[in-house]
């Protein structure tokens, strides 16, 4: 049984071999957990999973395997908010309950479940057919049908639903999406392993303590390499007009950088790079920084990384007074230039949707000017940025 969960989880492409494997066999031989399907659900992804943006990915794989779990992914397609979000109630009688009693059983009500979200396009309240609320249809929330499936209502009415499929926990802890409240602690911890570095020795108390004390009280001082915050890192975040969307994720973001590096210097700038940039928006037309400053200022050990979606108009980037805020007597790419000929390590993090990259012929340019090393804002691309800073040139 268990040699084909494993299969399955690694079809999903989560991340275990064969040590989990025989792990998760241990535990079950010392009966952690008997007969007890969400104990199982516990255990195994304890065992399984070592890095919680692969949660996700079990909770597909194990709902895949174990038939009737509950999950938030009906059949591959999400449910907007708004479909189940509660407006009024529906209470029937006892005699119209006993009216719409159906036959088939939760296997029945599962096909035409899919058939709904395969056909079903908006909306729906009061109604007796489609996903929706308030009415006396089986599916949905905030509704009255006594063999119903309930979704995304909070808590019991009538405790009548034959299933309730509620969201998984950590769904928003995939690799692959943006940064957000519940991941943000993921990738303070990517954050952290970059910050810190060996550095000095420094006195292993714990391990002094135990050695002089099997020594019988004669002294053994044991030195252990200082962790410490060594990295210097040099933010610029784009903001305002397209950007504007994307402000609740790279504050989350900077207020994560902040809390991690000892070592850190920011400025904002709108669009593209130019001559000169900022530190605060509220006085960005009195109080601006030269990029020749900037350059003199710090040194080549910094490590930089522009924060911004690149979507603007080609020319912002590519010719002389493209500014839409100025004129600039040089293009965007030749400050760009500048800064990424200085410092020795530089990468672009983006915000957008990676599958909308291809659209916009400004993401392609400033993808050229950083020689590729363009990442999504997620975790997966702060992983693979984080990588890219730290390697060695």
């Amino acid at each position: 049984m268990l040699i084909q969960f494993f299969f399955t989880l690694r079809k999903y492409q989560v991340k275990v071999s064969l040590r989990e494997l025989l792990d998760l066999l241990h535990a079950l031989e010392k009966h952690i957990v008997y007969a007890d399907l969400e104990g199982f659900y516990s255990l195994s992804r304890t065992i399984m999973v070592k890095d919680e943006s692969q949660y996700d990915k079990f909770d597909r794989a194990f709902a895949d395997y174990f038939e009737g779990v509950e999950s938030i992914d009906l059949f591959g397609k999400e449910i907007p908010e708004e479909w189940l979000r509660k407006q009024i109630e529906k209470t029937l009688s006892a005699e119209e309950r006993e009216a719409l009693r159906q036959s088939g059983g939760l296997e029945a009500l599962m096909d035409t479940l899919k058939k709904r979200l395969e056909e079903q396009e908006k909306r729906h309240q009061g109604g007796n057919k489609w996903v929706g609320t308030g009415g006396t249809s089986p599916f949905g929330a905030y509704g009255d049908n006594p063999e119903g499936i309930r979704i995304g209502q909070k808590g019991n009415r009538r405790n009548s639903a034959v299933k309730v499929w509620d969201k998984r926990e950590f769904k928003n802890l995939s690799a692959d999406v943006e940064l957000g409240t519940r991941n943000i602690k993921v990738a303070l911890r990517k954050l952290r392993k970059f910050a810190r570095t060996g550095a000095s020795e420094e006195l292993d108390v714990a391990t002094t303590i135990g050695e002089t004390a099997k020594k019988g009280g004669m002294l053994d001082i044991h030195m252990s390499p200082e962790r410490h915050n060594a990295v210097k890192v040099l933010m610029f975040f784009d903001v305002g007009g397209s950007m504007d969307p994307y402000v609740k994720t790279t504050q989350e973001l900077f207020s994560a950088v902040q809390s991690e590096f000892k070592y850190l210097e920011y400025f904002y700038f709108h669009n593209c790079v130019y001559e000169e940039v900022w530190k605060d928006n509220l006085r960005r037309e009195k109080e601006r920084v030269s990029v020749h400053d900037i350059i003199h200022r710090y040194g080549k050990d910094y490590k930089v990384i522009f924060v911004g979606d690149a979507t603007m108009g080609p020319y912002e980037i590519t010719y002389p007074g493209g500014s839409v805020e100025h004129w600039n007597e040089e293009p965007g790419s030749a400050w760009l230039g500048r800064i990424l000929n200085h410092f020795n390590k530089a990468v672009w993090l983006n915000p957008q949707a990676e599958n909308y990259w291809p659209y916009y012929s400004s993401i392609s340019i400033i993808k050229e000017i950083v020689e590729d090393r363009m990442y999504g804002l997620t975790l997966e691309g702060l992983t693979q940025a984080i990588k890219e800073l730290s390697r060695s040139r």
